[in-house]
């Protein structure tokens, strides 16, 4: 499920308390994640009014940074190891934004997913997808000896399947 994205906001939209050195930013609005925005020790001395118009210039700021923002999508060069075990979450991370995959099942018709000499399950593999939770995904289907390359794109509808019994 999508969540609700931050917005800039009227004073009368949000509630804002304080923590330490924190200001957190509660949207009356149900669903908008709350930001504990890090001010430091000017905080005391700040208005809500105030806190609020730096929190709408942070909300700008990024905005303007993703109007900007090119995405490049970094694969590893073959022979170099596509993930990395993160021992602190337990869990594989993929180390670019490109993954070189091979799908295989299991005695059981399990899917497993191959990358470089591991096996995951696909409850492992969801966990490494989960490092891009908020992201969007493409996934090319290629032969088993072509994952190393980018495959031509036609964009149409698929022809339709000939069905065996006709």
């Amino acid at each position: 499920m999508k969540r609700k994205e931050r917005y800039i906001v009227r004073l009368d939209e949000v509630r804002i308390t304080r923590e330490g050195d924190s200001a957190i930013i509660e949207y009356k609005e149900a669903d908008v994640p709350t930001t504990h925005l890090k001010i430091g020790p000017e905080i005391a001395g700040m208005s809500d009014k105030t806190i609020l118009m730096l929190f709408n210039d942070t909300l700008r700021a990024q905005a303007q940074m993703a109007a900007e923002y090119k995405h490049v999508a970094v694969e590893v060069p073959l022979g170099s190891p596509q993930m990395t075990y993160a021992a602190r979450s337990e869990q594989w991370v993929p180390r670019g934004g490109v993954l070189r995959c091979l799908i295989e099942d299991d005695e059981s018709g399990r899917l497993l997913v191959r990358i470089d000499d591991h096996e995951l399950s696909m409850e492992e593999f969801g966990q490494l997808l989960v490092t891009y939770a908020g992201w969007g995904m493409r996934i090319e289907f290629v032969p088993a000896d072509e994952v190393h390359r980018r495959p031509t794109h036609v964009v149409r509808e698929p022809k339709p399947e000939k069905d065996e019994w006709d």
